[in-house]
């Protein structure tokens, strides 16, 4: 789908139709080489770093097999749900396949897929249970309203967040690794037929939400908002145990590398669905601007830093550190509800160097050091500040406890409400 007329030029009746020719049994795989391999080609810790990787798609299959009737339920046309089912039917022959290896291959489970599921909990990261979680808030809320813009919020979340950006490009690496070492044939096969069912799916996904946003112009505000949600989380699904980089390295590919794919299928995927980033209404967590492979580099940056993610220790003070913070926050600024008048924010730690943010006729620049007379201060702890713009702390509770103390008038305050949401 690599551009927006593609979309246009595809049918949910091809869709179909590519399903019918694209069957497999997950069932009838040969595991036999692969339980050789896992043991003697590979090493202790290969196995380690393996099974994680797989766990985050033994899980995602199961979770999202589950996820689907209200899709289908919710779908306006007859032809979308006729695909929506075959889609079902595939997620849950991917959770079969996975369940297989993980039992009969690495040894984890009593061969029931709930045994299986009970096995691999420990190897969820933080950002990946947190993503799924708002999976299944979104699909909760698709049950009580079939609408469009629901919808379109449950296939941004489905199509796009957990298939584009988090598994298609898990799925190219470990494709990449198992044949150019030639090892787990059986893995190997079933990865490529599993890779070529989410082709499917995106693709589908991708044609339903423009069709969705070409329906009800209401839709591309749904999906703002949605990935207003969801990408600070999405962002942590790949943080290895420990922040030990072996554990992709030992297969030869960085952490960047996956951030930068996942990047690149992301934006492609909503452009194609003529929903680009850089259109959407307010203010999108994503430095659309940048290239690739710099908004890898800042996206592992924030979550090493604590900026962003589950946290990880103090947040460091390093004028880099907080020219990063300070660049996110001015890049959250929602142009659509700036003040008419210059608007000065000044942030006071107690414990870091001051910072401030001047929004002047839609435009923001940060800078360290005190302002001149500035419109409101926020008096604040840095490790607080830090862990309320990550989402980790309320910012009302951090008001009502004291931790944040905002000094100046009531209409500065009611507008630095408004522009960060």
């Amino acid at each position: 789908m690599a551009s927006t007329a593609a979309a246009d030029q595809i049918s949910y009746e091809d869709l179909y139709a590519r399903w019918e020719r694209g069957h497999w049994s997950a069932t009838a795989i040969d595991f036999a080489a692969d339980r050789r391999q896992w043991q003697e080609t590979f090493t202790e810790f290969e196995r380690t770093a393996a099974l994680w990787n797989y766990a985050l798609f033994f899980w995602g299959e199961d979770a999202v097999a589950d996820n689907l009737s209200p899709f289908i339920d919710a779908a306006p046309r007859e032809e979308q749900k006729y695909f929506l089912a075959t889609q079902q039917v595939d997620e849950a022959r991917h959770a079969v396949f996975f369940k297989r290896f993980m039992h009969e291959v690495a040894g984890l489970g009593d061969g029931t897929a709930a045994g299986g599921l009970d096995a691999i909990r420990p190897q969820l990261t933080w950002g990946f249970v947190k993503t799924f979680e708002l999976l299944d808030k979104h699909t909760d809320e698709l049950r009580r309203d079939r609408s469009r813009t629901k919808l379109a919020q449950a296939v941004t979340m489905y199509h796009v967040i957990v298939e584009a950006l988090l598994a298609q490009p898990g799925q190219h690496f470990i494709s990449d690794y198992l044949t150019a070492r030639d090892v787990l044939p059986g893995f190997r096969h079933g990865m490529k037929h599993v890779a070529l069912d989410e082709q499917r799916h995106i693709g589908f996904g991708v044609k339903l939400l423009r069709d969705l946003a070409q329906e009800d112009p209401e839709v591309p505000e749904a999906v703002a908002d949605l990935l207003r949600e969801v990408l600070p989380y999405s962002l942590a699904v790949f943080v290895p145990p420990g922040w030990d980089r072996r554990y992709t390295e030992c297969f030869g590919f960085t952490l960047e590398e996956i951030f930068e794919e996942g990047a690149r299928s992301f934006e492609t995927k909503l452009r194609s669905a003529g929903l680009a980033v850089e259109t959407l209404p307010g203010a999108v967590p994503w430095p659309h601007d940048l290239e690739p492979a710099e908004r890898a580099r800042r996206g592992i940056l924030l979550l090493r830093t604590g900026l962003a993610g589950e946290g990880n220790g103090p947040p460091p003070r390093d004028p880099e550190t907080m020219a990063l913070l300070f660049d996110m926050l001015r890049r959250a600024v929602d142009p659509r509800h700036t003040p008419a008048q210059p608007l000065t924010l000044q942030w006071d730690f107690p414990d870091a160097e001051p910072w401030h943010l001047r929004v002047t006729n839609g435009s923001t620049d940060a800078a360290a050091g005190f302002a001149e007379r500035p419109d409101l201060v926020f008096k604040v702890r840095y490790e607080d500040f830090v862990d309320v713009f990550a989402g980790r702390l309320d910012a009302r509770r951090a008001v009502l406890t004291g931790r944040l103390r905002p000094h100046g008038s009531v209409k500065a305050l009611w507008a630095a409400r408004r522009i960060f949401g």
